[in-house]
């Protein structure tokens, strides 16, 4: 198979459209549809049913979209790593969603500093699940990921933090002053979780308004605003934050900002829990006004 041809492809089960794939590949649809019809022939196999009004996947379409896109992922990394090697390193490139770093990187860039292999360090804010792809095509060297993104497929990563949830809650809600909750508390007010990592920003002005909750990381919770309060929910699954790279990648500078990372993370992780010890009230329960 070409390169080409799974460019061609992936175009159209995307769009389920030969019209609207050969407008995005920028060329005529009858070449289009000959190319698919080739790749088919080819493979022995049909990828596509096609009929006057739809285009749909058949099962073994929809394992070569899942395959090419690897593929073609792949590629791109390729010549990203090949141009980059030609160049000698200057800096590592770290990408993260706008907060999700649990407040460590001050703390990791200002030790970083001190290292013999240590490169300036590039932070980028990215979108919810961009950093997977961010990192496999060698637009990033290394990226911070929270677990129940499940897309690390060609990564290697460690974990740096797991913690506890707290739900975000309007300051005159019914449980707003509750030491703590449970999950069946929130039935039918919970933001779904894509809602809130898409647009973060937006959730909180729900939640504020009192359309909402929404249930965040307990590091989260400092850059909450005024006008929104936080309360432990005991069921809630813990979170995980990762630091992830790309398995083949490889270099001084990256394993040291790996090693300096997970260092600042533990160290933070013993400070937070000997604060935790030296606070909890009669009943061995973190008192309201510290979360």
């Amino acid at each position: 198979m070409e390169t080409r041809e799974l460019t061609y492809f992936v175009a159209v089960a995307e769009t389920c459209h030969f019209g609207r794939a050969a407008e995005r590949l920028g060329i005529a649809q009858p070449p289009l549809s000959r190319a698919i019809s080739r790749l088919e022939r080819r493979l022995g196999v049909v990828l596509l049913e096609r009929t006057s009004r739809r285009v749909s996947l058949t099962p073994a379409g929809e394992e070569l979209l899942r395959e090419a896109r690897r593929v073609l992922e792949a590629i791109d990394a390729a010549v990203a790593r090949t141009r980059k090697a030609a160049v000698p390193r200057s800096s590592l490139t770290l990408v993260m969603k706008p907060g999700s770093d649990a407040g460590l990187l001050p703390a990791i860039l200002q030790s970083f500093r001190d290292e013999p292999d240590a490169v300036e360090v590039d932070v980028r804010t990215c979108g919810a699940g961009e950093q997977p792809g961010l990192l496999r095509s060698g637009a990033a060297d290394v990226a911070f990921v929270h677990g129940h993104q499940a897309d690390l497929d060609g990564l290697d990563s460690e974990v740096l933090l797991v913690e506890d949830q707290v739900v975000a809650l309007p300051v005159g809600h019914r449980l707003a002053a509750a030491p703590q909750v449970s999950l069946a508390d929130l039935d039918g007010e919970l933001l779904p979780a894509e809602r809130l990592a898409a647009n973060p920003s937006e959730a909180m002005q729900l939640v504020a308004l009192g359309r909402a909750a929404a249930l965040l990381p307990t590091s989260l919770r400092h850059l909450l605003r005024r006008d929104v309060a936080c309360v432990p929910v005991i069921d809630a699954a813990p979170t995980r934050l990762l630091i992830a790279w790309a398995a083949d990648r490889r270099s001084p500078e990256l394993a040291s900002f790996v090693r300096i990372t997970t260092s600042v993370a533990a160290a933070q992780d013993a400070a937070r829990d000997h604060e935790v010890e030296g606070v909890l009230d009669e009943d061995g329960k973190v008192p309201k006004q510290r979360v």
